[in-house]
């Protein structure tokens, strides 16, 4: 694509938007009643976009022939992860002043918070193994296996927003048929390539 490394600075800058946003609406004093909660459901909501967003890369450009959106995968992952540090760091620092005796009494009786403490770890070693340096440490097969964490990330980050929403599911329904949708595209697929091998 002639234009890639533009388009790619453009997505960059644009995936910046949310954090800016948030900035200015703390600088200007417009972050609501309860500016924590905003926030913490802010940065989780963004988490969740740039998560499917990741998920969505593939199936789109299977569909579409654009080989050249799998170059943008890596950089919707690292801004899934940028966007899940900061909400995390807003949770531990603005909400709990860092007590870990609260923190830890939170992740073991609260569900919502146990299920999205998980989806954090495990999106720490996605993160520090998504230079081509440690895909050829790990080397592709091991590398694969272990960014199919993915699925299961974005399987708690989903239940994490619903079990949080608890009345109003309206938005974590969006998210979770959203998720539905890609993961059942992939099964699909799948099925289809193992028929088309046992019939050779």
């Amino acid at each position: 694509m002639k234009y890639f490394s533009q388009l790619k600075a453009a997505l960059f800058l644009a995936s910046l938007i949310p954090f800016v946003r948030l900035a200015w609406f703390g600088y200007t004093n417009q972050l609501g009643a309860n500016p924590i909660e905003f926030i913490t459901r802010s940065l989780g909501t963004w988490t969740l976009v740039f998560l499917l967003l990741t998920l969505t890369i593939t199936p789109l450009r299977n569909l579409s022939g654009w080989s050249w959106l799998i170059k943008l995968r890596r950089m919707a992952g690292l801004f899934a992860f940028f966007y899940a540090l900061l909400h995390f760091i807003t949770y531990i620092w603005l909400d709990q002043f860092f007590d870990l005796h609260d923190i830890y009494k939170d992740v073991i009786k609260r569900p919502f918070i146990t299920i999205g403490f998980a989806a954090f770890i495990m999106l720490i070693p996605l993160a520090l193994t998504s230079t081509n340096a440690m895909i050829k440490r790990l080397g592709g097969k091991r590398w694969l296996l272990l960014h199919r964490l993915v699925y299961l990330i974005a399987i708690c980050g989903v239940l994490h927003y619903w079990w949080l929403v608890k009345k109003d599911i309206t938005q974590p329904l969006i998210y979770a048929t959203v998720l539905a949708t890609l993961l059942a595209y992939r099964v699909v697929i799948k099925n289809l390539k193992t028929k088309q091998a046992n019939r050779l």
